[in-house]
């Protein structure tokens, strides 16, 4: 089972390489598929869970992210679609861009105010080879953007305007809750 990475990885600070098309669907990247979702799953670190990962995250230097919701509650109002990017470019940003909070699988203990567009334009193929275009707005299309960073060897924090410690937000709400 393939693990997530450490934050120094050279994987992560590197241009990930594109998949060959004829080998999209082949054992080798369908497995480098399965070990990111498995990844993902099981990630879990004082609460904070994760919604996509890209395979520089395991070690693996390939033009591939994988959007999955791992929160599993049935009222959960802001679900996002699975879908499988490999090969993604961005082919469209808007102009209006917004601050954003992000955290990162690959940054465990800390959160950042990034500045991200508010509408994104992916083209990519997924797990069959068929090539689509997604436009997205919202949390999906700022996860376009953190996970093509990714795939281009940028990590949020190489972009914050201001980083925190989880434990400085964990602080934060538990003052708020109590001032209520």
């Amino acid at each position: 089972m393939a693990k997530l990475v450490p934050q120094n990885h050279p994987a992560l600070h590197a241009i990930a390489d594109e998949v060959p098309l004829d080998e999209i669907t082949s054992k080798k990247i369908q497995k480098v598929l399965a070990d990111m979702r498995t990844a993902l799953d099981t990630y879990n670190i004082n609460g904070f869970n994760g919604v996509a990962i890209a395979a520089p995250q395991i070690g693996v230097s390939l033009r591939i992210f994988l959007v999955h919701n791992t929160n599993n509650e049935e009222k959960d109002v802001t679900r996002i679609p699975d879908l499988v990017a490999i090969n993604p470019r961005i082919v469209k940003l808007s102009k209006r861009t917004h601050i954003v909070g992000e955290g990162c699988l690959s940054v465990g203990e800390d959160y950042g105010a990034v500045r991200r567009s508010t509408h994104a334009t992916l083209r990519a193929y997924d797990e069959h080879g068929k090539e689509y275009e997604r436009g997205a707005s919202g949390l999906l299309a700022q996860i376009f953007q953190h996970e093509v960073d990714h795939l281009d060897g940028t990590l949020f924090i190489d972009k914050a305007e201001d980083v925190w410690h989880k434990d400085d937000v964990h602080a934060r709400r538990l003052k708020e809750a109590r001032d209520e």
